[in-house]
């Protein structure tokens, strides 16, 4: 914190005012004059931001702020020969700003984290063969970097070879991946396999990445629905104690027998004690805080009514592939004819859909020259894919195809089945199994334990669906939705008064996301769905957002004890203020302790345990 304070601004002057105060305290009862000179400069110095920003904000709001308050405050302590008690009043004042200030800060830390896990200069091989040093900024897409073995990635590309990467950084999987020549590897992640050289396919401000810094800032800059209903009524507040006062002060010394100078202290204590200052710091530390909290533990929110939200979720649907599971298929059986599978793993090159690539992997050895290449392939949202007369797709695509062959019967039930049709017939299967998360399983007995109704919407087939469902705890369960029919549910269950979150990765969930109240991105998905969401969940571990859940709920426990405290707090010193029986030192020891209590609360969110991975 002293760190802090040293290297801003407006840490300095809080110094320098401390300076002031403590020098006019040592010559109070020996040297009038330097005493008053001391407390005058320490007002200047610890009134300094709080006058600018009441006088900008003022004038560019068209609306007045608590920081106008204090100064009329403390310039009414001057003006009846008070300067000790405004100096102090600026001082707890500037000092509550400080330690906001500071909340901030630590919250920012979170993006200097990420930041610091990409290299801000990058190995550039050049045409001539000399390798070059460059800053990642000045990185064009086209650029060959040299990734030695052990090194951090400094920017998305494609590896010209076999490699191992650990990409615990983004899926928060610690056991290295193995990377085919060809295959697309992330800035941050790190080498643990063979060098090699990377031809960049992002720019520095377009990879995974710099996707999640800018996620996390947008997030700070989005305040929560209680900030913005606070924000709403500040100035209303501000302008009925502007009113308030003066008619205080005239009240008692017209009709109560007070001298001019007792009634106008009294008004200045009333000024100071209504002033809403620890209201308007219940929020904004706290979320900033829980804010920071998530993305350090590998949750993002885009902003502070997400993490509010979170808590109140009543609905949990969620999409099997990449969320309940793991996402890595395996193909354990099939059958097509060469020339048909040809074309399938050429189809399914086309996608970055996880039952795509386990085909792609599994034929790799096909040689693929003779499979026309001019005529487009078609990707079609949660049905498959198309390209002339052949389709891929699930195996209700193909209900009215002619099966000559019976691969509906050989197609293993329990595991996910694709099917091949061409001219109205089934040419093909291919049959993948994937595995539950462990921690999936642990976080939905969570939200269920929580009374949250989990239930599982899914493409694949009723057996898959079933097999998952039982797997992950026996949640309720869809099979063979189509988009549409993920949005159907959410908005039943909309129409029903639920608070529905939705979690998916792939672009076939994006319009579930977005007609979600919370909707919820797996980090390895399509960039698709974690622009349509609310939250993203970077390290594709779901017990990470039930960990974000119970944050949720301690943010609005401090946020609602916080308000209540600050309304209790001012209501106690006005009532105490109207019998007569506080003076200015209390009172701004008792209104502005209260604010830097409010601020600490809301800061004890920084300091929750990490999730374990």
């Amino acid at each position: 914190m002293f760190n802090y304070l040293i290297k801003s601004r407006p840490g300095q002057f809080l110094l320098v005012g401390i300076f002031f105060i403590i020098l006019g305290f040592i010559f109070a009862p020996f040297i009038e004059i330097v005493s008053r000179l001391s407390f005058y400069a320490a007002i200047f110095f610890l009134g300094f931001f709080a006058a600018k920003s009441a006088v900008v904000d003022t004038i560019q709001s068209k609306s007045p702020n608590v920081d106008l308050l204090m100064i009329l405050a403390a310039l009414g302590a001057v003006l009846i020969n008070y300067e000790s008690e405004g100096a102090i009043l600026l001082l707890i004042f500037a000092g509550a700003e400080a330690l906001e200030d500071y909340a901030s800060a630590k919250s920012t830390n979170a993006i200097s984290e990420l930041m610091s896990q990409v290299p801000s200069t990058a190995q550039v091989l050049k045409d001539n063969g000399e390798v070059v040093e460059i800053p990642t900024d000045d990185l064009n897409i086209g650029d060959t970097v040299v990734v030695s073995k052990g090194e951090l990635i400094p920017i998305d590309g494609i590896t010209d070879r076999q490699t191992m990467v650990n990409e615990a950084a983004l899926t928060g999987e610690s056991v290295p991946v193995s990377k085919e020549k060809g295959d697309e590897v992330f800035a941050g992640t790190i080498n643990e396999g063979h060098a090699f050289h990377l031809e960049v396919n992002k720019l520095s401000n377009e990879t995974v990445f710099s996707n999640i810094i800018r996620m996390v800032e947008e997030a700070q800059n989005r305040p929560s629905n209680v900030s913005k209903f606070i924000d709403r009524i500040e100035s209303k507040y501000v302008i009925s104690v502007l009113v308030g006062v003066p008619i205080f002060i005239f009240i008692l010394y017209a009709f109560n027998d007070f001298t001019f100078q007792e009634a106008f202290y009294r008004g200045m204590v009333m000024l100071t004690v209504a002033s809403p200052c620890a209201l308007v710091a219940s929020a904004t530390p706290a979320t900033l805080s829980a804010i920071s909290n998530g993305a350090r533990n590998g949750v993002l929110f885009k902003g502070g009514a997400a993490m509010e939200a979170l808590s109140t979720m009543d609905v949990l649907y969620s999409d099997k592939t990449g969320t309940l599971t793991h996402g890595e298929f395996e193909v354990v059986d099939y059958a097509a004819q060469e020339d048909i599978l040809s074309e399938v793993v050429y189809m399914e090159q086309q996608s970055s859909h996880p039952i795509a690539r386990a085909i792609v992997d599994t034929f790799n050895y096909l040689d693929l020259n003779q499979v026309d290449r001019n005529e487009p392939v078609e990707e079609m949202a949660g049905s498959g894919m198309k390209k002339g007369e052949i389709q891929i797709g699930k195996p209700s695509v193909f209900d009215q195809y002619e099966d000559i062959h019976n691969y509906r019967k050989k197609a293993i039930d329990g595991n996910t089945n694709i099917f091949v049709g061409k001219n109205n017939k089934i040419v093909g299967y291919f049959s993948l199994a994937d595995r539950v998360r462990k921690e999936s399983a642990e976080a939905v007995a969570g939200f269920q334990k929580e009374g949250i109704r989990v239930a599982l919407l899914t493409g694949d087939n009723e057996t898959v669906a079933k097999k998952v469902a039982d797997e992950v705890g026996g949640v309720d369960y869809v099979a063979s939705c189509l988009p549409e029919d993920k949005i159907k549910y959410i908005h039943e269950s909309q129409q029903a008064g639920k608070i529905v979150g939705m979690i998916g990765d792939g672009i076939n969930d994006a319009p579930a996301l977005a007609n979600a109240e919370i909707g919820i991105a797996m980090g390895s998905g399509s960039s698709v769905a974690m622009e349509s969401s609310d939250v993203v969940i970077v390290k594709n571990n779901l017990a990470k957002l039930f960990y974000s859940f119970k944050l949720s709920h301690r943010l609005n426990r401090i946020i609602v004890g916080n308000v209540a405290f600050s309304i209790g707090v001012i209501l106690a010193l006005v009532i105490l203020n109207l019998f007569g029986l506080l003076n200015l030192p209390m009172a701004v020891l008792f209104h502005e302790g209260s604010t830097i209590l409010v601020i600490l609360n809301g800061l004890r969110l920084l300091r929750q345990g990490k999730q374990k991975k």
